[in-house]
């Protein structure tokens, strides 16, 4: 396993590279650097998310869930300029440079913050989040998964959403059937390069 994944520091140094993304329609110059995932490229799974979901609402809490460099964050806050963007990741070389590069964009909505601090903070103050984007870690393995997903889908707002990418041949189907399992009501919106687009809702 990789350790950009569920790894707080990376044991790798950090070598910075700057590279022009167009995310979703709009072009960003963005800061990567190793030990974050995908430094090198806007991650296939990532992009297919972005080619398929819907517009996000004009205002609320939305969620970049395992953030990298930001890509997700980024195509939130781009779309939505007044909602409020939360960027989460264990990886705090990737919260910085998701960060950095939202600031680098003038996207003063997106808030970065670990995982598990703001999962805990959000339950504390009983928020409620209205829209999750992500490309899940699921290389962490099935058990890792499905407590991640346990837990910020919890967290979605009555009438809230989430869309996630899995590729097909890393357990796609299968997470659609624990989530149905679950009474999550998911449907698979779309299928391209290997990948399924998820919409999970209550």
């Amino acid at each position: 396993m990789s350790e950009q994944y569920f790894t707080p520091s990376p044991d790798a140094a950090m070598h910075e590279r700057t590279h022009s993304f167009v995310i979703r329609g709009v072009d960003h110059r963005v800061t990567t650097a190793s030990g974050v995932f995908s430094a090198d490229r806007l991650d296939k799974g990532t992009q297919v998310l972005l080619d398929h979901v819907p517009d996000p609402p004009g205002q609320g809490t939305f969620l970049d869930l395992g953030c990298g460099w930001g890509p997700i964050a980024l195509a939130l806050a781009d779309a939505a300029p007044r909602a409020r963007v939360l960027a989460a990741d264990v990886n705090e070389r990737a919260l910085e440079l998701t960060a950095r590069n939202a600031a680098a964009a003038g996207r003063a909505g997106v808030h970065v913050e670990e995982s598990s601090a703001l999962r805990s903070r959000l339950e504390r103050e009983g928020a409620r989040i209205d829209l999750i984007w992500s490309n899940p870690p699921v290389r962490i393995g099935k058990e890792g998964l499905h407590a991640l997903l346990s837990d910020w889908l919890g967290l979605l707002a009555d009438d809230g959403e989430a869309w996630l990418v899995v590729n097909r041949n890393l357990g796609a189907d299968s997470l659609v059937r624990w989530l149905a399992d679950r009474s999550w009501a998911v449907s698979r919106t779309a299928s391209s390069k290997g990948f399924r687009v998820l919409r999970v809702k209550r």
